[in-house]
This record gives C-alpha cells, structure tokens and sequence, in this order.
C-alpha cells in the first residue's frame, strides 16, 4: 500500500482535516452521557422539568454539532479516497498501455480489469474507511475507558477485564478471515474472465447450442465464489454475536456492582447509566473497528494486485530516433521469435525485403505466423534473433510513439469506437479535413457506405460498430489507418468479409495512391495475394517460399496446395 501513498499527494490538507472533525465528533459523543447522567439525577430526581429541558436542549446541540463534524469529515474522506482511486486508476490505464504485447497476453484482460474497477474499489473504501475511523474507534474506547475511571474507578475494572476479552475476540476472528478474503479475490478474477468469455462469444454459444454447457460452467464458479465470501461471512458474522454475549455478561456485572454502589450511596442512579453508556460506546467501536481492520485487509490486499502491475517493467526499451520521413523500406534478416512460455518459436530464421511503394502478400495456414511477423514491424513484439529494419535502421531505435504513426494497421478484428464516423477515421489523424476523410474513404471502398448514412461522416456509429455490417466494418477501419497516410500499411485478414470484386477494387485504388505505402496483405485467400509484388508463405513458423505467385506456383508445394484448393479449375 505505501508504494501507491504518492497518489495521494495534493490531498494531505483533506487526510489531516477528515480524521480531525471525527475526533471532534467522538468528543461531543463522549461528553453525551455525562449530559444524561445529570437529567437523571439533578432533573428527573429533584423534579426539575426546567433543568432537564435545558439539558435536552444541550444535548440537541451536541447532536447537531456532531453531526455537522462528521458530515465535514465524510466530505473530506470522500475527497481524498475518490481522488486517489481517480488517479490511480488513470495510473494503471497509462501503465497497462505503455506495456507491451507480451506483458499483456501474461496478465490476461479479466485480471487487468478486476484490478482496474473491483481491486481499486476496494482500496477507494480502505482509504475511505480509514481517514473516517483509524483514529476516531481508538480515540471512543480509551476516551470511554478514561471517563469511566473518573466516575468511579473500582466499577471501572470491569471495562479494564472486558476490553481485553473483547479484543482478543474481534482481532482472532480478523486473523483468521484476512487470507480468506484474499482467496475470494482470486475466484472473482476467474467469475470476472468467464462473464467476459461468454458476453463476448454470445453468439458463438448460441450457433453451438452450448449456453447450458457455459451456464453450468459459469455456476460452478460463482458457486465456488460464493462458498469463499459465505465460508469467510460466517466467521465474521461471528463477531457481533461473541461481543454482544461478552458486553451484556459485563453490563449484567456492571448493573449489579453499580446497583449496590446506589444503595450504599457510592454512585447516582444518572452514573451507573453513564457507565452503561460508555460499555455501550466502547462496543461498538471495537465491532467498528474490526471490521475497519477487515476492510484494510481487503485493501491491503487488493492495492498489491494494483501495485503488482505498476511494478511490471515494459520489457520493451524505448527508441531514441524519429521514423517522420520513413520511406517504408522494411527488411527482415534471420528473424526468430519465440512467445514468453512457449518451448517452440513461433517463427524461425525469416529473411525476406520489401522496397518502398511494394505490395508484400503473405499467406499460409492457420497458426504458421502470419500475424506474428507482421506485429514485428511496428514492434508490438521484438525479435528473438535476428533483426527488422525499417529503412535500414534497426526497428529497435525508433521511438515507438514515432514509429506507429507511420504505420497504418488493420487487425483482423476491425474495432469500431462509439461515437460518430468521424470520430472514428481521426483516430487515424486528429488534424484531417473532411476532404481527406472522404478521400481515404473512396480509397478503401467505403464511400458509399458513409454517403448512404444519414448524417454522413456524422453519422452515429454504436459500441463495437453494431450498427455496420462486418463488410462495413472492415471498410471503415481500412479508411481508418489511410487517414494516417502512412509509409506502411498492414491490412491482417482485414479484407475477409469482402466480395472479391470489393477487395481486387480496394488492392487496386491503394496501388494507385499518390506516395503508395508499402503494403502488406496478410490473408487466406490466394485471389489477394496474387497479384502483390512479392509473396511470403509461411508454413508451421518457417518461410517455405517467396516470390511471384508465377513463381510459386511452379516451385512451392505448399503454396500450391492453398492454390489449388481454391482454385481448383486451374489444377493440372
């Protein structure tokens, strides 16, 4: 937790202030049954109403008073504990997104986001709860104990006997519950990834009739979940009850001893109820500040998973060269790479050039690493052995913020942003004219989408891209990385939900762009690669050929075989 205290910093003025106007609060609470005792024995038993109006009318303005305190004080709590998480979580974002693709895929998207709402949630409440009681629950139970032995310190021995009783009690159950707390955190990572899995692949269970397959699947591990919070509920549920036995047991030994006390003429009738009070008040402190330690527990340990990322060290070192005037020569040489955990590479000894304004197909089936080596070029990934040039500069000294905005990448899943279309083709350029929009859109075929959208460019697009058709979708986000005007240009399987004609005319007008970018075309289809300038086909992580397509298919077997398959009018 002391790692993140930084983020803390601007609101000592709230941390010093909350805490402050709780202890004023206790002191008006302490003071509360002194106030009572005296209606008892200087109002009610002299027969005074005027007397004991007046000390209603006190105690109404104690009340008042304190409430006021600790209305302050929740503000002030509250202030530090929301800014603190706001800047922590903004911390965690700007640190998951300077990680690289390998720290990425070790975490996983459920543990990123159970940190980054329910792990800092809690740490919110911990720092909320503590700035509130951390001071205050002491502050109640040694100021009642005190107050106590100043009415009458041998009736007072009975606060001195149950105390210790009583925290034994509570900080036994809390010892015993803190690493259960911390299991019920590692279950909600898992309920958290599958309610991900399945929203995400409503549609994939739904054409495999598999949603009660995944239903049971899903119960088993909120059931799991629930078994933790209700294993470790039931110990903790056993604090209230154990305390409340504890203190009546000495309120029963408190009454008596105070009892004979009144008969003997020792203490009043308005003190023993004092007395009362405070047993009452040191009660529910502890109970208060049990669960307050429960709290900082959760906390605690929810602000190590946080802490846990912040300390991941992008295994990827910045570049210090500007790539503005990249030309989009790239050039690989020996190039080896090998996923964090996997025994086999998933490429091995790629060697290949492509001069600027190329058009680069890449093809092979599925899982031979197609996607890896594109990820290499704008270093989402870095090479095991060998080297990927860029211009003939080793990508590795390009800054990466530079880098990418020479490149223009469509994944093979094309990500549309909520908002509008023009929102979404900035992305590509904050800076572009609508005359530029328009002019990437023709370029990727899209044209006549956005033209038939009421609203045009301000047209609405849903979460996802919802309302577009994959087609669309596809279109879009090409126009998207176009914007950019960038000097190479990746299109992974991005072209798949085309009809052939869309993706020879879309080839076709980025050939004839002013400036080209150096084009790479990863697909399964043969028809989009045939015509590029040069060919790689990968096999099982290797590059199996490279060339024309007449050369390829005279020559690579494998390359032939994908050929052939589709078009198998040409076979011999």
């Amino acid at each position: 937790m002391k790692n993140l205290l930084k983020y803390m910093k601007g609101y000592g003025r709230e941390c010093v202030l909350g805490p402050l106007f709780k202890l004023l609060e206790a002191s008006f609470e302490l003071v509360v049954p002194l106030v009572v005792a005296d209606i008892v024995d200087k109002g009610i038993g002299c027969g005074d109403g005027g007397y004991v109006v007046k000390m209603c009318l006190v105690m109404i303005m104690l009340g008042i008073v304190g409430l006021a305190s600790s209305v302050t004080a929740q503000y002030f709590a509250a202030k530090a504990a929301v800014g603190f998480s706001t800047r922590l979580r903004h911390a965690e974002m700007a640190h998951i997104l300077s990680l690289g693709y390998t720290e990425i895929d070790t975490l996983g998207t459920s543990t990123m986001v159970t940190r980054m709402t329910s792990d800092i949630n809690q740490v919110q409440n911990g720092v909320n709860l503590t700035l509130r009681l951390l001071l205050r629950s002491p502050f109640v139970v040694f100021g009642a104990m005190v107050m106590a032995f100043s009415i009458d310190a041998q009736t007072a021995m009975v606060f001195a006997g149950v105390i210790p009783i009583l925290c034994l009690v509570v900080f036994g159950i809390m010892t015993i519950t803190m690493p259960m707390y911390k299991r019920v955190q590692g279950s909600l990572d898992r309920v958290t990834s599958a309610t991900r899995q399945n929203l995400s692949g409503v549609r994939v269970l739904r054409a495999f009739t598999m949603e009660d397959s995944e239903q049971r699947t899903f119960e088993n591990q909120t059931a799991e979940l629930q078994a933790k919070q209700q294993r470790a509920g039931r110990i903790s549920n056993l604090m209230n009850p154990m305390t409340l036995v504890i203190v009546n047991l000495a309120v029963v030994l408190l009454v008596k001893i105070g009892a004979v006390k009144v008969n003997n003429g020792v203490l009043t009738q308005g003190l023993v109820i004092a007395l009362y009070n405070y047993m009452s008040q040191i009660l529910v402190e502890l109970i208060k500040m049990a669960n307050l330690i429960i709290n900082m527990t959760k906390a605690s340990a929810c602000a190590a998973r946080v802490d846990g990322i912040l300390k991941i060290e992008p295994a990827q070192q910045d570049g210090i060269r500007a790539a503005d005037k990249l030309r989009g020569a790239v050039e690989f040489r020996d190039v080896t790479v090998r996923y964090q955990g996997s025994g086999e590479p998933a490429l091995e000894h790629i060697s290949f050039q492509a001069a600027p304004g190329e058009t680069i197909g890449i093809i092979g089936g599925t899982g031979s690493g197609k996607t890896t080596l594109i990820h290499l070029i704008p270093r989402f990934y870095d090479a095991e052995q060998g080297q990927v040039l860029l211009d003939g500069v080793d990508v590795k000294e390009y800054r990466m913020e530079s880098l990418h905005q020479c490149i223009g990448l469509v994944p093979q899943k094309s990500v549309l942003f909520q908002g509008t279309i023009r929102d979404n083709l900035k992305w590509g350029n904050p800076n572009a004219s609508d005359d530029q929009l328009w002019d990437a859109l023709e370029t990727a075929q899209a044209g006549d989408v956005v033209s038939g959208k009421e609203g045009g460019l301000d047209a609405p697009v849903e979460q996802g891209g919802a309302n577009f058709s994959g087609g669309q979708r596809q279109r879009l986000t090409i126009a998207r990385a176009l914007v950019r005007r960038p000097a190479i240009l990746i299109l992974d399987d991005s072209a798949s939900a085309l009809d052939y004609a869309t993706d020879a005319r879309l080839r076709m007008a980025i050939r004839q762009m002013d400036n080209p970018p150096t084009t790479f075309i990863v697909s399964q289809r043969a028809a989009s690669v045939r015509y590029a300038d040069q060919i790689l086909v990968l096999d099982d992580g290797k590059l199996v050929g490279k060339g024309t397509h007449e050369k390829l298919i005279a020559s690579c077997g494998v390359y032939q075989e994908i050929y052939y398959s589709q078009f198998p009018r040409e076979a011999k």
